[in-house]
């Protein structure tokens, strides 16, 4: 198979899709990695690390994504990015496509399969591409956090971990998941007064012996939220919904509850953000204020650290990237469930619910349209969304 690694393009995006030895494995059985010039060198990786694993060094975008049929990146793709899209690719990348429907809609009207990390998920619920991002997110958050809550940087100048004689700052996570458990732990190693809410009885009692006691836990409820977060220094959003838009756990009207300068960091912002107020920024501007209350809403968080980040998604994308490289995606698809459940759109349909559902927009079972015996079509959609169906 013909396999393109792009250079990322998002802002201060400097992680690759595929190490060296990655490619080293797939050139090694046969297939043809295609790296763009530059692509691994914020993640500190040259081209010679991938001509020296058999890669092919291309000298533009277009050149990589013109020739691959399964196109590996670590973000969507952005607008620029549009018109390489095209039937018969195969894109595989963190989509987050609920919060995003020009790209939806792009990918409609391309005819390209786009699989979503995110939404790879095992049958025990597990999400096993989403995991480490939501780690090394997770263990960003009380850092930037941290710094947000600086006063020179517009927070309440205080410090997380305190002093002696000075109690050290609160902060309240939403969401006891893997993100949330991260941000936990790097909170309370930072010696902050860490409570974590979740709406799950089982995570709050596997959480207990987690944390073991280094945290406090609670149910979650509307009541509890807006109790929690009125004295809290800084709360980081953590909630995840799989494949759609994130609950609004946090509105505006809260806000005037907060001690002013207090920080909101909103992990979720990819699929939308789980405070009303949240709109994405990025590490040249991380942060913004609304009614006194620092947000810290960066998209792409991990970019901040590229060469652990790009390590720890190689490491669980490989085994999935190679079974597509040997099988074909139809096959993979048939042989791996959870590869299955991460297929968003295909052949012009939107066969994840959420999306669906997140845009108002037709769904169709995978299974169907890869038959055949779908409906819809590249063309018939196009032709719906420009009548704005």
């Amino acid at each position: 198979m013909r396999i393109g690694i792009p250079r990322e393009i998002k802002r201060k995006e400097f992680r690759v899709a595929l190490t060296p030895a990655g490619a080293l494995e797939l050139t090694s059985s046969g297939h043809q990695v295609t790296v763009e010039t530059a692509a691994g060198e914020g993640s500190g990786f040259s081209d010679d690390d991938y001509r020296a694993a058999s890669a092919h060094i291309a000298p533009t975008a277009e050149d990589v994504w013109s020739d691959a049929e399964l196109l590996l990146k670590v973000k969507e793709p952005i607008p620029q990015e549009y018109p390489l899209l095209r039937e018969e690719l195969v894109v595989f990348t963190y989509l987050h496509i609920a919060a995003d429907e020009p790209l939806t809609r792009a990918l409609l009207e391309s005819g390209t399969t786009a699989i979503a990390y995110e939404t790879v998920q095992l049958p025990d619920g597990r999400l096993p591409l989403l995991a480490p991002m939501s780690e090394v997110a997770g263990r960003l958050a009380p850092q930037m956090g941290a710094t947000s809550l600086e006063k020179a940087r517009g927070g309440r100048g205080i410090l997380l971990g305190g002093v002696p004689g000075v109690p050290p700052a609160k902060v309240v996570i939403l969401g006891g998941g893997i993100v949330g458990y991260n941000a936990a732990l790097i909170a309370s190693g930072m010696r902050a007064h860490v409570l974590v809410l979740d709406q799950s009885v089982d995570r709050i009692r596997a959480l207990e012996t987690m944390l073991d006691g280094r945290a406090q836990l609670a149910m979650s409820s509307r009541l509890e939220i807006e109790h929690a977060i009125s004295d809290a220094d800084m709360v980081i959003g953590a909630v995840l919904v799989p494949g759609a838009l994130a609950p609004k756990l946090v509105t505006r009207e809260i806000l005037a509850s907060m001690k002013p300068g207090a920080v909101l960091v909103d992990v979720a912002i990819d699929q939308g953000g789980c405070f009303e107020t949240s709109r994405p920024t990025t590490h040249d501007d991380p942060v913004y204020e609304v009614d006194g209350i620092v947000h810290y809403c960066v998209a792409n968080m991990p970019g901040a650290v590229p060469v652990t980040s790009t390590r720890a998604l190689t490491n669980a994308t490989f085994p999935y990237i190679e079974l597509i490289a040997r099988e074909g995606i139809e096959a993979a698809i048939d042989r791996l469930a959870p590869l299955a459940a991460g297929v968003n759109v295909a052949r012009g349909v939107i066969t994840h619910q959420a999306v669906a559902d997140a845009h108002g927009l037709p769904f169709e079972a995978l299974s169907t349209v890869l038959a055949g015996t779908g409906t819809r079509r590249p063309h018939a959609v196009a032709a719906s969304l420009a009548h704005g169906a």
